[in-house]
């Protein structure tokens, strides 16, 4: 069985990657998010296990030192973290798994699974992105101020991920996700059994076109 595609979103608090995420899995029920776990307070409407794990710093400490996560960041004083046991169950049972995570963990996935496919959402500028955090109304304004200020400086890794994804439009956004997700799936190498079909018959078809040349040959 081939093993699973690893797809890493990545992009600045407030790019909208959550939401891209949401519609993506709307439309790849085949797929398999990995819910992250991180020390920060849930938001309104956040539920745990589905949005996030949301633990103490004790536990999410406890599990660095079990060498539990695929990875793990702290980003503006909370932690963040991807569990490692189900998408390496995922993975090996050839299903497609999406990461929503953190820059920082991002690299650390790109340099311990060099075949994960890393796509870095942008804003269409930063003046976007502070309209965004703002009227999100979950953080205060110095949180604000500190989440713009890292976010000017993930820009600068980019050029490192495999594809970028600009969210002015989540329509237009969604959809260029959805076309990384298809021609990865599409590269020979995940092609294989598709390939081998392409080189063999079928006995039945091939009876009755057998048949078709036999009468084009008597009206000859």
């Amino acid at each position: 069985m081939d093993r699973g595609n690893l797809f890493v979103m990545t992009g600045a608090s407030g790019v909208g990657k959550g939401t891209i995420r949401a519609r993506l899995l709307e439309y790849n029920r085949d797929m398999y998010y990995s819910v992250s776990m991180t020390t920060r307070a849930p938001r309104l409407g956040e539920t745990n296990g589905v949005d996030y794990h949301f633990v103490d710093r004790a536990s999410f400490e406890a599990k660095i030192n079990q060498d539990g996560f695929l990875e793990y960041a702290k980003y503006v004083d909370d932690y963040y973290g991807t569990p490692r046991e189900p998408v390496e169950q995922a993975l090996a049972k050839g299903v497609d798994v999406l990461l929503e995570i953190e820059v920082q963990g991002a690299l650390q996935v790109a340099d311990k699974v060099p075949e994960a496919i890393l796509v870095f959402v942008l804003p269409p500028n930063l003046s976007e992105l502070r309209r965004r955090l703002l009227l999100r109304g979950t953080d205060s304004l110095e949180k604000i101020a500190k989440r713009l200020l890292r976010a000017k400086e993930e820009l600068g890794y980019a050029e490192r991920f495999d594809y970028v994804v600009v969210n002015g439009r989540l329509d237009r956004a969604v959809s260029d996700f959805a076309a990384i997700i298809q021609s990865e799936r599409l590269r020979p190498g995940r092609m294989k059994k598709a390939i081998q079909r392409a080189g063999s018959k079928d006995a039945g078809l091939e009876a009755e076109l057998d048949q078709l040349v036999k009468k084009l040959q008597a009206g000859d």
